[in-house]
Order: C-alpha cells, then sequence, then structure tokens
C-alpha cells in the first residue's frame, strides 16, 4: 500500500518542501499565467492601469516578541511584498482568526500596533474579518491580510527579474537573521545576554526612494528561508550563477553568536526588514549611498554578484579564499516566526 503523505512544518518553510508542495499541488490545481510566476504579488491590470495584489497570512509564536507584534508584522510583511515588486502600497484588508478566551487587552495592543504602522506606512485598511474559535482550536491568533498597490510601467517586470545580466551586483538593506534569532529567543527563553531584537520595518519608502533616483532589475525580501532561499530562487529563473563574499555579509554580533551556538546559519534565518536588490555595477554602488542615508539601510553593503559560473548555484567565498555551496533549506530551521 502507497504510504500516505502528511504536510510537516518544513512545507511552510519558504525552502525546498515548500516550493514541491506549491508546484505538486496549487499550481497543478490552480496554475494560470499570472500565478505561475510565483511572485511576491501578482501583476495584475486593472482598466489602464497596472497594479500589484498580495496575501499573507501570520501564525507567529510568541505574539509579543523584542521589536514587534503579530500586528505590526502583519503590515510590514503586506506592505514590503508589495514594495519589492516595485508597487506603492495603498490599501490593506486585515482579518482576525481569534481563540475563545483570548485577552481583549492583547487585542488592543495587536491592533494598536497595526494601525500606527500601517499610518507610518501610508497605507489604509479598508476591509477585513473577525472569527472567533473554540478554545484549543486555535493558536491564541492568526492573522490575515491582503495589498493592493499602484505599479508604475517602468517597474512592471522588477518582481520577474527578466533583465538581469552577469556582472550585476546584489544589495541588501542591513544586517540579516534579525527577526528569526529574536522569535527564537523571545519562544525558547534562552535568555541571551546580548539582546536581539527583530528588524520588522515598513520598507516602502526607503524603496520608493531608491526607485525614485536609479533603476532596479529585482527585488525580494528575504522572509522565510531567508537570503539564501531568495538568492537560489533568483539563480534558478536566471540561469545565472550568484557568488556571495562572507565578509561582505552584515550580521549583528548578537545574531552571529546565537548561530554559532545553535547551530544556523545566518543565510537561512528569517528577515522582515530586509530587501535584497540586484542592479548594475554602476548604479549598484549610487544605490547603495541611498540606503545608506536611510535609518532603514545604514548599514546596507553590496554582498555579491551575478556569475556565469557555476549556473543555477550560489557560491559562497569566505575570508581565506574558501568556497561553498548554499542551497535553499529543505526543511525548517524555525517554524511559526512569520
Amino acid at each position: 500500500m502507497q504510504e500516505e503523505r502528511k504536510i510537516l512544518l518544513g512545507h511552510g518553510s519558504g525552502g525546498e518542501l515548500m516550493h514541491q508542495l506549491i508546484k505538486d499541488v496549487f499550481i497543478k490545481h490552480f496554475g494560470n499565467e499570472i500565478l505561475n510566476e510565483q511572485t511576491d504579488s501578482a501583476v495584475l491590470q486593472a482598466g489602464s492601469s497596472d497594479i500589484a495584489f498580495t496575501t499573507d497570512s501570520f501564525v507567529i509564536d510568541p505574539l509579543f516578541f523584542p521589536g514587534g507584534n503579530i500586528g505590526k508584522l502583519a503590515v510590514c510583511g503586506t506592505v514590503n511584498d508589495l514594495a519589492v515588486s516595485g508597487a506603492e502600497p495603498l490599501y490593506i484588508s486585515v482579518s482576525f482568526i481569534i481563540e475563545e478566551g483570548f485577552p481583549i487587552a492583547d487585542l488592543e495592543k495587536i491592533t494598536e500596533s497595526l494601525a500606527a504602522e500601517a499610518k507610518k506606512a501610508g497605507v489604509l485598511i479598508v476591509t477585513g474579518d473577525t472569527k472567533v474559535v473554540n478554545k484549543g482550536k486555535c493558536d491564541k491568533m492568526f492573522i490575515n491580510t491582503a495589498g493592493i498597490g499602484r505599479l508604475s510601467s517602468k517597474n512592471l517586470f522588477i518582481s520577474k527579474a527578466k533583465n538581469i545580466n552577469a556582472g550585476d551586483v546584489i544589495i541588501i538593506n542591513g544586517t540579516i537573521g534579525d527577526h528569526g534569532m529574536a522569535v527564537m529567543n523571545a519562544r525558547e527563553s534562552f535568555n541571551f545576554k546580548t539582546r536581539v531584537e527583530s528588524d520588522c520595518a515598513s520598507l516602502n519608502h526607503l524603496i520608493a526612494e531608491v526607485l525614485g533616483k536609479y533603476p532596479v532589475k529585482f527585488m525580494r525580501d528575504p522572509t522565510r528561508g531567508g537570503v539564501a532561499t531568495v538568492l537560489n530562487e533568483l539563480a534558478a529563473k536566471t540561469g545565472f550563477g550568484i557568488e556571495i563574499s562572507e565578509p561582505d555579509l552584515p550580521v549583528n554580533n548578537g545574531v552571529r553568536a546565537m548561530c554559532e551556538l545553535l547551530g544556523f546559519d545566518p543565510l537561512h534565518i528569517a528577515n522582515e526588514g530586509k530587501v535584497l536588490i540586484v542592479a548594475g555595477t554602476k548604479e549598484g554602488f549610487k544605490i547603495l549611498e541611498v540606503l545608506k542615508n536611510n535609518e532603514l539601510g545604514m548599514k546596507s553593503a553590496i554582498i555579491g554578484r551575478v556569475v556565469t559560473d557555476h549556473p543555477g548555484k550560489i557560491v559562497l567565498r569566505n575570508e581565506t579564499g574558501g568556497r561553498r555551496i548554499v542551497d535553499s533549506l529543505a526543511g525548517d530551521q524555525l517554524p511559526r516566526i512569520c
């Protein structure tokens, strides 16, 4: 008899298991020209205008963590998915699934944070829904969102990685792994002396500043699966190889120490306030300066380049000149971090 296949935590990791599930089940039944692009936001035509449309769900545990909570995270995650597609985020929906017995005081804190982040990002919450389930049928609270943004014609292909060439540089706007490590530390109560905070932030104003000055070839926010997963997806999509420099990777000392102690690779850890940008060499250095002049990009760095060697592979070069292949995660190192 054929063994029954079941969903694993790894199917929600953003890594290889998740991509296989999307291909084998969702694309198999839902596939169409728009969905098959598998971008963070769908690019749609509404009359004579182009829009970006995205949806997301948030099941993070714990609900409150250093640097934010599930409400702030819901706005940042939705806004960033639109912004990295080159769109100007305008409207979002917010739906709550709440377990019976959940403290209204905590709900108030979460909605207050959610509203404050929406105001900061400049988006309107225009619709939503609330469902309450029996105690024990939901882990405290889940939030689902959807977002719509206005998309300029010059930014239509940013999410599709159509114009990438060998020699293009890869930029990130700051340190990696902060969110995943902050959530894990809060969940497991490791009580490390070094305080690690989530990088949870809405990046639309920062991204708009870049797009208003220089052309960008590709953007993606490295959430689940981290930087490694995004770069592997990019290499697979373009057929190019990517080389990254370990000494150039910005990593906070606290995150580095936690990863070394626990056996994690910062490249695989989730971020919630970071954007990976691919641009031509000349434009890349100018974009780097723009990012560094913004509080959300002060630790920005060029971390690698697109190359013709080792097509479809990510190669990390360390300080001594050694090299290793960086793969996507197969399973899930840190479940429920967003």
